[in-house]
């Protein structure tokens, strides 16, 4: 980068920090510094939900992504909006009318201690290893730019996350994220723009679009019903409706995130936001991972776009290996541009004979590329065996870095920190709430003053942040880091959910089989997902379902004085 794009870099960052610690004020207990006073407007709400769901993965991982696997991600997220109108009708006025600062303290209400103790601790495990993903996302780029670990980077990252989340508790978090994703709309449409701009003069946004589309980067809708596609119609209204009403609805980090409104219709009308732009601000992502596609069919690619890696084969016994690959490489691109500039000039024909003729052989060229990265993949695993060959992940950050003006590359990178910084304070926030007042205040020392909470709830920031950083060292063997979030979230979400879906909608039953259900659950998704018996979306909704039909079918084996103790304690 240039020293122009390190000082808006620096400047950006600086600011977001700033300006978070001094709106935060001074946090005298803990429902100002955890709860942000419940006083929030609607805006507020909804911007840092949708920051707390946007990290650098989203702007990181999802471009590479799209043009690795095309549109056909954005499905994920169709289940989206009726999972919000089931949060604004249900989760949201009975959170708000029990005074809760965690999902987790209704089930006690509703259940007992060992249910609620449960689904912290469950919630403790997937959030504190997903974020961790997210403080590592944007490591990548330091490490890319200044060519060094990424240990260190993350250090750096997760250091400065900590010091704002410890320091200014929720409300620096929410009005950093308000900043934080102002700056980023605007800097991924001006990335947007500039793709378009440095097309070849006679392509166009339309044209690459219908050339992504011809190499099957445009598959937005899959109608097929099949249980092992991760990414179908079927998969996305259903499996992603209870991942996303098990996310939004029981994710302290995200229930955190509208427990801060000053009401029940400014937490709604938050959710309502995030429900009717997330879906079109993630097709717009992956669409500008499409463009970037299409720009790479006329101007060279990285043969592997993930530099550390390269240089660990180039520096080993394989370095002539794989020297000849590259220049093979070199050549079967060279075909491929050919091909694709006929492509593009066949589509001014509209004769469809020689579209798809030019099509077929644009295939055949693709092909060639592709075998012959694959192969310098596996030259990497010869020299590694631990060598990461997913390089989605890179994808964006060798175009922007490449590709686009000083100051707007300084801009870009520092969308991504932002985007980490922010989903990273809120998980920290959510880790801390959860550990302070569902274990610490509950449990082990209940009655203290607020100061000894206060002061709890900082202490669990900084032990957490210092969890995730140690998970994010971690994070660079597990592929690509969106689809990795996702499915260690599938794995507990649907478990959580099928306990509240239980305690909302089902009073007969008790506290006993609800728990037995969902250990029982448990265990029974992870066995699945770890033999990949179906798409990972679909154990969100295998998982509410089996906890429910347990509950019910043991609750006859459970007293029934205990329902009625229970029902007049609420």
């Amino acid at each position: 980068m240039s020293l122009t794009d390190w000082i808006v870099l620096a400047a950006t960052l600086l600011t977001i920090v700033i300006y978070g610690v001094w709106k935060s004020g001074v946090n005298k207990n803990i429902d100002q510094f955890l709860m942000g006073g419940r006083s929030m407007r609607w805006y507020h709400v909804g911007l840092s939900v949708m920051a707390t769901q946007a990290s650098a993965i989203t702007f990181l991982s999802a471009p590479g992504q799209a043009y690795s696997d095309g549109m056909r991600f954005v499905q994920f997220y169709l289940g989206l909006p009726l999972a919000m109108i089931v949060l604004c009708v249900t989760f949201v006025p009975i959170f708000h009318r029990l005074k809760v600062y965690t999902a987790y303290e209704f089930l006690e209400n509703r259940f007992d201690l060992k249910t609620r103790a449960l689904t912290s601790f469950l919630f403790l495990i997937q959030r504190g290893l997903s974020t961790g993903i997210t403080i590592y996302a944007p490591s990548i780029i330091l490490s890319t730019i200044l060519n060094i670990n990424t240990v260190y980077t993350t250090l750096f990252i997760g250091s400065l996350v900590i010091f704002y989340t410890v320091y200014g508790g929720t409300k620096a978090v929410s009005y950093t994220q308000l900043l934080q994703m102002s700056i980023i709309f605007l800097g991924m449409f001006f990335a947007g723009v500039l793709v378009v701009h440095l097309l070849p003069g006679n392509v166009g946004f339309g044209k690459a679009v219908k050339l992504a589309g011809k190499l099957g980067r445009m598959n937005v809708i899959d109608w097929k019903f099949d249980p092992n596609n991760r990414y179908n119609i079927w998969s996305g209204l259903i499996g992603g409706f209870f991942l996303q009403l098990s996310y939004f609805g029981t994710d302290q980090s995200q229930v955190g995130r509208y427990l801060t409104g000053s009401s029940v219709g400014q937490s709604r009308m938050g959710l309502i936001m995030n429900g009717l732009l997330k879906i079109p601000m993630q097709f717009l992502i992956l669409l500008i991972g499409i463009l970037v596609f299409a720009f790479y069919q006329f101007n060279r690619p990285p043969m592997f776009f993930n530099r550390y890696e390269v240089d660990q084969v180039k520096s080993s016994s394989y370095s002539a290996q794989y020297n000849k690959l590259e220049t093979q490489y070199a050549t079967a691109f060279e075909q491929r541009k050919t091909k694709s500039e006929a492509l593009v000039k066949a589509f001014d024909t509209k004769d469809k004979a020689q579209i798809a003729q030019a099509q077929s052989e644009l295939k055949v060229a693709d092909k060639q590329t592709t075998d012959i990265r694959k192969e310098a993949i596996g030259v990497m695993k010869r020299n590694n065996a631990k060598a990461n060959g997913d390089d989605t992940n890179y994808v964006f950050l060798n175009f922007v870095t490449h590709y686009l003006p000083r100051g707007l590359i300084g801009l870009l990178v520092a969308i991504i920190f932002l985007a980490s910084m922010g989903s990273t304070a809120s998980a920290l926030n959510s880790l801390a709430s959860t550990s302070v007042v569902d274990i610490y205040k509950r449990i082990i020392n209940p009655g203290a003053s607020d100061q000894n909470y206060l002061d709890a709830s900082r202490l669990a920031t900084v032990f957490w942040g210092v969890v995730c950083v140690g998970m994010a060292l971690y994070a660079s063997k597990v592929g690509n880091l969106l689809e990795f979030v996702n499915q260690l979230g599938s794995y507990i979400y649907g478990t959580i959910l099928g306990v509240f879906v239980v305690a909302f909608y089902l009073k007969k039953i008790r506290g006993n089989a609800v728990f037995i259900a969902a250990v029982i659950t448990e265990i029974t998704i992870c066995i699945l997902g770890y033999r990949g018996t179906v798409a990972y979306l679909w154990l969100n909704a295998i998982g509410c379902i089996l906890v429910i039909l347990i509950a019910v079918g043991i609750n006859p084996l459970f007293p029934q004085k205990v329902v009625e103790q229970k029902a007049e304690a609420m």
